[in-house]
């Protein structure tokens, strides 16, 4: 009974003693080192993690996607060659180029994503959806 006694005291003592890092920061202490987790071996420690899927629903790696009336290769296209002519670009016969485009916001993607003609994401968007080049396709609807 006495040794049911001096744990109970003991437990009480160590539950009492245990000091938050704001506490030691205001008597001008260090915080303590942050305790290291997910090392026991245990099952859920050594899962294999999931990883992000993409990078959100309305980027590509380039900005916004865009929604292009006409998505052509540079060369095959008179509107789009033409386009590129008045704008004294310099851009390689194939390059994929998107013309009258609109950036489609957070709230379009998904299910809701309305887009009649071809969603893209291009490498360069600097004339105000005008033209846009390097495009590539994407799926905004998976």
């Amino acid at each position: 009974m006495k040794f049911a006694a001096v744990v109970v005291l003991a437990a009480a003592a160590a539950i009492v003693s245990a000091e938050t890092n704001a506490e030691r920061m205001a008597r001008g202490l260090p915080p303590k080192a942050p305790l290291r987790r997910g090392h026991s071996g245990t099952p859920a420690d050594t899962a294999k993690r999931g990883q992000p899927s993409s990078t959100g629903g309305n980027q590509c790696n380039t900005g916004p996607i865009q929604c292009c009336n006409t998505v052509a290769a540079c060369g095959s296209h008179q509107g789009i060659d033409d386009l590129i002519s008045v704008l004294g670009l310099s851009v390689p016969i194939g390059t994929q180029v998107g013309a009258s485009c609109s950036p489609i916001t957070a709230v379009g993607t998904g299910s809701g994503a309305q887009c009649s003609s071809q969603t893209v994401c291009c490498e360069q968007n600097d004339w105000n959806g005008l033209i846009n080049v390097g495009c590539m396709p994407v799926n905004i609807n998976a």
